[in-house]
């Protein structure tokens, strides 16, 4: 039941959450521009009705179109969606989130049927009338039934809402919130309930004359209940917790990282009650002094619940902070000292980790494989495949050459590609678990392994030994493909890495912020283009590239590798770490890579070799000089 609950809620949030970009445009172009905002323009006003009425649905639409029948899907959901919109003037985010995933799914229930029937040549010209007359065939359905089915159901809502307001009881949602984001249903809840309840609420306020605001937006993005527990364990916890719960503080009350007090409250589940009747209580503040945000605020720091607090309501969003905060700190300091308990904050992460790949509809990366079964007797290819083929990839078929290497098979060839090229011959895949399902589809002959980073996965062992034990069992020797082929070494003369492309000792700064500091020093030395910086950035978001042992490899999107003009490589190092991807996977060192060719293959395995472990790579960043790690990267000693 609760794998149900997860899957339906990454479901609807899934729908929304891409599109939160756009609808802090909306709030802010409203907070700003409208009648009673801070800079009254009537011209610019003039889009915060159609961004409502037209834009967000069709986006809503659109990705859930797409989550279920790709592209073709996404059309057919957004053109679905249009007749649900063109119904009424009510603000029609259910109606999206319904036409969106079944204009998908008619598509792909279509596509299915067709497969194998479509003469050649004429794959388009039914690829295309498909999308529009089944498009148009649910925009007709959703004008007269999808629609007005949906104005029923957003008034049932929004009067539950009301109801709740009026009787005072909205502050107790919060007690169904504060657990459920434990468990990874906050976003579920936030954008896929609260967001388009909450939009309402503030377009019903504005089209009143009124500033348009709604406390939906703060129920779950309020940083108060999570800033209070994580205080009280710098105070009241033991050890680990408390050295650590510090800079924990930071990052979820300024960074907006909710799920970084989750272990706090895993290791000692009782103080989940701080939290929770602290966000009570600021609920309850917030509605005694009309408090409220203009758009939804993600992540839920305290700089985007200012930047989304309306004009005259600061002092009310702030009590409501300041109230959630002090409250869940006085109760969880009572709770640590009366029940707390010694736990393992590492046991804790782990939880976390497994709960949010559960959320995700993820496995642990060690437990399963995928795809078909192969004769590990057979095996004569291996394909590490990553989004480029450029970085993770190859240090990850290094390590496993390497192992093979040392345990004496030598008939296997393991090589990099990028996951949209990975070769047919392949009999297994090694990718990154969120790569797994595309490389099943690209590689459905091979026997698919997930892991959770490139860098000294456990997963490899684990092959190797089977691969051992398969041929352990062969009476005949097996004959003896090419053996793999090595990197091969710059040319001649040719430094990758040049000095002043290393830079040690740098500040702690957010992931996007070391990549663009990469691609300035890129750009600076002619290595690439702007093109491909803004490509490095897309890549981390779509797949980080953060591999394990504390290091990261920011490298361009294979689309973006045109704006490449040299190969070159870049050094940070970053002694006090940064905190990378939702993994929250700690990084010390970072190496940006602009390659044409293969030329930095050598280096990286130079880089898998100093770095195998992240004692490697720690002991290389606290010691390592600019001279001593241009030496060692490019071979010279």
């Amino acid at each position: 039941m609760k794998e149900r609950v997860q899957k339906f809620g990454r479901f609807l949030s899934g729908m929304v959450m891409p599109n939160i970009g756009a609808f802090i445009a909306w709030g802010l172009i409203a907070a700003l521009f409208i009648e009673v905002g801070w800079f009254p323009n009537a011209t610019i006003a003039q889009m915060v009705t159609p961004m409502l009425s037209y834009l967000l649905p069709i986006l809503i639409a659109y990705t859930g179109g797409k989550m279920v029948g790709g592209q073709k899907g996404a059309v057919t959901g957004a053109l679905a969606a249009l007749g649900a919109i063109a119904s009424t003037e009510s603000t029609m985010f259910i109606g999206a989130m319904i036409c969106g995933p079944l204009g998908g799914w008619c598509i792909k229930k279509f596509d299915e049927k067709m497969e194998g029937h479509i003469p050649a040549g004429f794959e388009m010209v039914v690829n295309n009338f498909s999308v529009g007359i089944i498009g148009g065939i649910l925009a007709v359905l959703s004008i007269f039934a999808i629609g007005p089915t949906c104005v029923v159901l957003t008034n049932w809502l929004g009067n539950g809402v009301g109801w709740l307001v009026e009787h005072g009881l909205l502050p107790l949602t919060a007690v169904l919130v504060e657990p459920a984001k434990v468990l990874f249903l906050n976003n579920a809840i936030n954008h896929g309930v609260f967001t388009p309840i909450g939009t309402e609420q503030v377009e019903a306020l504005r089209a009143m004359g009124e500033v348009g605001k709604s406390i939906l937006y703060m129920i779950e993005s309020n940083p108060g209940p999570g800033l209070g527990l994580l205080l009280a364990y710098c105070v009241a916890g033991k050890g680990e917790t408390r050295s650590s719960a510090g800079a924990a503080a930071i990052i979820q009350f300024v960074g907006g990282i909710h799920e970084i007090y989750f272990p706090y409250v895993l290791m000692n589940p009782i103080v989940i009650l701080g939290p929770m009747i602290g966000n009570v209580c600021g609920i309850f503040t917030l509605n005694l002094l009309g408090g409220g945000l203009s758009g939804p605020a993600s992540p839920g720091s305290i700089i985007a619940e200012l930047m989304l607090t309306p004009k005259g309501s600061y002092v009310a969003n702030i009590a409501g902070i300041a109230v959630a905060c002090a409250v869940s700190f006085a109760i969880s300091v009572f709770l640590l000292k009366l029940f707390g308990k010694d736990a393992s904050l590492e046991e804790a992460q782990a939880q976390v980790a497994a709960s949010k790949a559960a959320s995700k509809g993820q496995t642990a990366p060690a437990e399963t494989s995928t795809g078909v079964d192969v004769n590990m007797k057979a095996v004569r290819k291996i394909v590490f495949a990553c989004d480029a083929g450029m970085g993770s990839s190859a240090m990850g078929a290094t390590m496993v050459r390497n192992k093979l290497k040392d345990a004496g098979i030598t008939d296997i060839e393991v090589i990099h590609y990028p996951v949209s090229e990975i070769p047919g011959d392949c009999q297994i895949v090694v990718t990154h678990h969120e790569l797994s399902g595309r490389a099943a589809q690209r590689a459905p002959q091979a026997r698919i392994i997930p892991i959770k980073n490139f860098m000294g996965a456990p997963e490899y062992d684990v092959l190797v030994k089977e691969l051992l034990d398969a041929r352990s069992g062969t009476a005949a020797p097996v004959p003896a493909a090419a053996p793999a082929a090595e990197p091969a070494p710059a040319a001649s003369g040719a430094i990758l890495l040049e000095k002043q492309n290393i830079v040690l000792g740098c500040k702690p700064v957010t992931p996007e912020e070391a990549i663009k500091a990469c691609g300035k020093l890129m750009m600076d030395s002619g290595y690439c283009t702007e093109g491909y910086v803004q490509g490095m950035i897309e890549r981390n978001a779509g797949f980080p590239v953060a591999i394990g042992s504390h290091v990261a490899i920011p490298h361009g999107t294979n689309e973006s590798r045109e704006f490449i003009q040299k190969t070159g490589l870049v050094v940070m190092t970053y002694p006090e770490g940064i905190v990378w991807g939702e993994d929250e996977e700690l990084v010390r060192l970072v190496i940006g890579i602009a390659s044409t060719g293969e030329e930095h293959l050598d280096i990286l395995n130079r880089i898998v070799e100093i770095c195998e472990t992240e004692e490697d790579t720690d002991a290389l960043v606290d010691t390592a000089t600019v001279e001593e790690l241009y030496q060692k990267l490019n071979g010279l000693k």
